[in-house]
């Protein structure tokens, strides 16, 4: 989720999800050593519980970086072992990682002696060529060994030669059983389901087996899937739109105080009506307005009323 899960579109979905654990969008070690920390790192208290989500394959600088992560109160220290970009495995680390399950156990072992919070990893089911359930249960047992004892997997194998990031993330088949039975294998871990879960069926089966479901895409393409899951899982009614997108409004009137502009937090809303009458006046007038020079709030509010416009024209047009 890089470039997408950032400060702003967690404390978004934070409205939508009161119980539910945000994860950053994956951060290089490199960068949070080096770089500027509080823009790379910085978040609102509200976003709590929130996970770091580091990518490396140095174990001093990883162990450097989840040291940082935790004295700025992260809850949680999470290393990618999934993405399939390009860049991330010129970098080496991501889905590369998968074939050196030593390393990343190493990464893991020192990591976790230098923070007192979790240190959890997320990791596809195989990559390339590798058959059968052997891969991923050596892997697991290699890095649980280290003291990883919480796994997100991505229930799908990454092919980091011949298919594109996109197409790695709809081409290799899910494979759920392949996670269930790792579960089964290993009882004495958390095993958290990553992949193609879009709906309240797949929550509910991976649920029955499993120790949590992780939404990705899902949840950024169609934000409200957040707080009906929330219902589901928690209980209490769901939040409504209107609520979520009145918190958002006064969140930006504080960050444009800082210096954020509009067009930062307002992209992230724009799949909040996914499939509701007027969603496309929604998304228009958002895409339109909120990258202007000295737009505020007031235009998360009038895109609201373009929809309302919009569904008013439809009613009367089919009465």
């Amino acid at each position: 989720m890089m470039d997408w899960t950032d400060r702003h579109c967690r404390y978004f979905h934070r409205q939508l999800a009161p119980d539910a654990r945000l994860y950053t969008e994956m951060i290089t070690a490199q960068a949070i050593i080096h770089g500027n920390r509080e823009r790379l790192l910085g978040f609102d208290p509200a976003e709590h519980p929130v996970a770091l989500q580091l990518g490396g394959s140095d174990p001093g600088r990883m162990a450097a970086a989840a040291k940082i992560g935790a004295d700025f109160g992260y809850d949680e220290i999470n290393i990618n072992v999934g993405c399939p970009s390009d860049r991330v495995r010129e970098g080496r680390f991501g889905a590369c990682l998968f074939a050196e399950p030593d390393l990343v156990a190493e990464c893991v072992g020192t990591m976790a002696a230098a923070v007192d919070i979790p240190v959890t990893v997320k990791t596809r089911i195989a990559i390339d060529d590798m058959e059968g359930d052997e891969p991923l249960d050596r892997f697991v047992d290699v890095v649980a060994n280290a003291g990883c004892q919480h796994f997100i997997i991505h229930a799908r194998k990454a092919w980091l030669t011949g298919l594109s990031p996109k197409e790695n993330r709809s081409i290799p088949p899910l494979d759920y059983e392949r996670v269930f039975r790792l579960k089964d294998r290993r009882p004495d871990l958390t095993v958290v389901l990553n992949g193609g879960v879009d709906n309240l069926e797949t929550i509910d089966t991976a649920i029955a087996r499993l120790d949590g479901v992780m939404l990705g895409r899902a949840a950024y393409q169609d934000p409200y899937i957040l707080a009906v899951a929330q219902s589901h899982l928690f209980g209490g009614r769901p939040a409504r739109r209107e609520e979520a997108i009145d918190r958002v409004c006064a969140y930006a009137d504080g960050q444009a105080q800082q210096g954020v502009r509009l067009h930062s937090i307002a992209r992230h809303l724009h799949g909040l009506f996914q499939g509701e009458r007027g969603a496309r006046a929604w998304r228009r007038h958002l895409a339109e307005n909120s990258h202007l020079a000295g737009a505020s709030s007031d235009v998360i509010l009038r895109a609201h009323g373009k929809m309302f416009e919009a569904q008013t024209r439809h009613n009367q047009k089919a009465a």
